[in-house]
């Protein structure tokens, strides 16, 4: 008889507003959901942050938040993922994107502390330790970094970011053998892994294997001719063994496959530099600090002591 009255008069002002907010929460989710197919970028945030505001709904949220990740808005992501975080706290997953948008913002500590929650939420997260372990090593804690590397790889085997990352930190330590077991790790698994070939090739030449080194870089360029990377730390190795020449050519290739690539023009400079082009030594420099102004506090330790400084460069 209840429901005869309520079909009758409608039911409760309540539930009425429920009906309502329901709807428009449908409308609004929907409508940014294919506005985001649609590339409407501005209509599905508008769209989706209304939609949020009647419900909670997990998978409007996570669009939403893939789409300040993909418009730089990194500051809005955060305040996203942390109401996430306190509607849903049992969720990994929120954690673990915090931590990824935090290292995004270069706030090492904060990722930390992200990552730290995710373990106390799911003690068996594999990525979670791989993340504290990263936040670790952009802090110069190698130890520590290492130590949740570590744990990660225990939790998963043959966890490629995590073996690389840990074989790269082994490496600037001096614990080649150690970095060599992981890399050799990978490479059982994945042989033409692209950036294990390259670290290992650092290794060799840690190694003092010149030719072994060589060799890697271009097996590297061969399988992946858009590899900047691979063109790069080539470079540096025909830098080394004094081929400023053919080093400029292939930092030249670099360049041409991704006309912002610091590395290529801070190497590029030192080249020039040896062959004595101070001016195309000095644009490439600057070049490299417009791109990325941290650049500058790395440059003199790109240059040897019997190399001229950059800034001496500059006051030609």
């Amino acid at each position: 008889m209840a429901s005869f009255f309520k079909s009758l008069f409608g039911g409760s002002s309540e539930e009425k507003q429920s009906n309502t907010d329901k709807k428009n929460f449908e409308i609004l989710k929907y409508d940014g959901l294919r506005a985001l197919k649609m590339g409407k970028i501005d209509y599905a945030v508008k769209c989706l942050s209304e939609a949020i505001k009647i419900e909670d709904d997990v998978e409007a949220m996570n669009y939403l938040n893939q789409v300040y990740i993909q418009t730089d808005e990194l500051d809005k992501s955060v305040e996203l993922l942390q109401h996430m975080i306190e509607v849903y706290p049992e969720t990994v997953e929120n954690y673990l994107m915090l931590a990824q948008v935090y290292y995004m913002q270069s706030k090492y500590k904060e990722m930390e502390q992200a990552a730290e929650q995710a373990t106390k939420v799911d003690t068996g997260s594999a990525p979670a330790y791989f993340l504290w372990g990263k936040a670790m090593y952009a802090q110069n804690n190698d130890i520590m970094a290492i130590a949740h590397l570590t744990k990660a790889i225990v939790l998963r085997a043959n966890y490629v970011e995590a073996l690389l990352l840990r074989a790269e930190i082994l490496l600037k330590m001096g614990q080649l053998k150690e970095a060599a077991e992981d890399l050799e790790t990978l490479l059982e698994e994945s042989p033409d892994e692209e950036a294990a070939l390259l670290l290992k090739g650092k290794l060799k030449e840690a190694e003092g294997n010149d030719e072994e080194a060589e060799t890697l870089y271009h097996k590297v360029i061969e399988q992946n001719p858009f590899h900047e990377q691979s063109f790069v730390q080539l470079g540096q190795l025909y830098i080394r063994q004094d081929k400023p020449t053919e080093a400029i050519a292939l930092f030249d290739d670099a360049i041409e496959l991704n006309p912002n690539c610091v590395d290529a023009y801070t190497e590029r400079g030192r080249a020039k530099l040896m062959i004595g082009d101070k001016e195309g030594s000095a644009t490439d420099l600057k070049t490299a600090i417009e791109l990325s102004p941290d650049a500058a506090e790395s440059l003199n330790g790109t240059f040897s002591n019997n190399d001229q400084a950059p800034r001496d460069i500059w006051q030609m």
